[in-house]
């Protein structure tokens, strides 16, 4: 016990640390976003991504890969990785403690002699009088925690990624459906001048566009049902899963409600929400904690060591404290000369903080662009689909008039067929407006930090 007090008594003064005091660097950005004011009560990061995605398919779609996609299940288990490493750092501060038991038989002069060692307890402890081995548990702590917010990172990622892609084969599917109906309204075409043709009414060029729409129709069928089958393809490597046969219907691009309004509120929000930009931080203070262990190499170490053991020739003796030993050895060590490499040490622990400042304010300014075009995508993109909606009403009418001229033989078939080859576009326009009115209000949300909190 007298041997543990020796070692222990030491670490009451191991309270200081050269860690120089950390100041969070300024946000590089405006203290608003554009195009909105910017004032809210409540951040995207508390909306949990079961409020925000309102599909019970697509939140089933979510589910499983939350449970099954293999690259958030490799970033948890870099967490792991990371606190136990902590864990290795950690042990550092303590004393280690060691015991032994050998035998050894020898003959001299023809005396055979037997003897066996006991070490009771063989201890050593090196005093961290200026914090070396507290800045490294720190710098060690710090890298813990920002691989934990990878982890989160990588699942806010994983969220909007599944998203984006199930509404995507949901634009692709209702443009089959779209070209499908094309089709079908083309081919009647392509018959009724088959009809008038056949009856002298019409002439073969005619026939020959009519005849280029259908096969258009069904190449763009061909390619959406390619594009389909490619997008759930890559949606069952998101989920690291097949995709369940019972699911609830999917519900229309259209259908107003699939996505929750998102507040946006302040940039200065980001600092604390954003898990790359905590990451950055996190890897900062790692870096500052650095420079803490870089300084205290300067100064002296004290390493303190002992042993306690028994020898004998009978196994039966080794308690007996009569031929007990015990041995304590102080060790100091002194930096001297070392060709500069101790201050070349504190230059790189210097710089590579300067570098980590750099990566966070990057962080910040990316943050904040990502957010500003989404607001500025979902803005652009909610008026476009009113746009788009009015133009297709618009090309419609326009078609129905020139296929009741055609019919009444007032006009030819090449109004009818660019009334058509408009009237299809923006049925097209319209699907990828809502789309990209989605898929935009998704990317502000992952901007914004959405869900974090849950």
């Amino acid at each position: 016990m007298r041997m543990l007090h020796i070692i222990v008594l030491p670490v009451a003064l191991c309270h200081c640390t050269l860690i120089p005091d950390y100041v969070r660097p300024a946000a590089p950005v405006a203290a608003r976003f554009p195009d909105t004011s910017g004032v809210s009560n409540r951040q995207a990061a508390s909306l949990p991504w079961r409020q925000f995605f309102a599909e019970a398919r697509l939140e089933k779609l979510i589910t499983l890969a939350l449970a099954n996609n293999r690259d958030l299940r490799v970033a948890a288990l870099k967490v792991e990785k990371s606190q136990a490493q902590y864990r290795i750092t950690r042990a550092a501060s303590f004393p280690t403690l060691d015991g032994g038991l050998s035998y050894s038989r020898s003959q001299l002069a023809g005396n055979t002699r037997e003897e066996w060692q006991a070490n009771h307890g063989s201890a050593a402890y090196e005093v961290d009088l200026f914090g070396k081995i507290r800045s490294l548990n720190e710098q060690s702590l710090q890298t813990y925690f920002a691989t934990a917010e990878a982890q989160r990172s990588t699942q806010l990622s994983l969220v909007s990624e599944v998203a984006s892609q199930y509404f995507f084969i949901r634009k692709t599917e209702e443009l089959l459906q779209l070209s499908q109906q094309t089709l079908t309204a083309v081919q009647g075409l392509y018959e009724l001048n088959q009809a008038r043709l056949d009856a002298g009414e019409s002439n073969e060029l005619d026939l020959r566009t009519a005849e280029g729409q259908v096969q258009t129709a069904r190449i763009n069928i061909l390619t959406y049902e390619r594009q389909v089958a490619q997008g759930y393809n890559a949606l069952v490597l998101l989920i690291g899963a097949s995709i369940p046969s019972h699911l609830s219907p999917a519900r229309p691009l259209a259908t107003s409600g699939l996505l929750a309004s998102i507040p946006a509120g302040l940039p200065s929000d980001l600092l604390q929400v954003r898990p790359d930009i905590r990451q950055a931080e996190r890897s900062l203070l790692a870096a500052n904690a650095n420079i803490g262990a870089a300084r205290a190499a300067f100064f002296p170490s004290i390493t303190l060591t002992s042993s306690a053991g028994a020898t004998s020739a009978e196994f039966s003796n080794l308690l007996d404290s009569a031929r007990g030993t015990w041995s304590f050895s102080p060790k100091i060590n002194l930096p001297i000369f070392n060709g500069g490499q101790l201050q070349a040490n504190l230059d790189v622990a210097k710089v590579s903080t300067r570098i980590e400042v750099a990566n966070y304010e990057k962080f910040i300014q990316l943050a904040f662009r990502e957010v500003a075009d989404a607001l500025v995508a979902t803005n652009n993109y909610a008026q476009q689909v009113t746009a788009q909606a009015a133009l297709t009403e618009s090309q419609q009418r326009r078609f129905d008039l020139a296929n009741a001229r055609f019919l009444s033989g007032e006009d030819s078939y090449l109004s009818v067929l660019s009334a058509q080859q408009d009237l299809y576009n923006a049925q097209q326009g319209r699907i990828d407006a809502l789309y990209n009115t989605l898929a935009s209000r998704i990317s502000l949300y992952k901007a914004l930090g959405g869900g974090w909190a849950e």
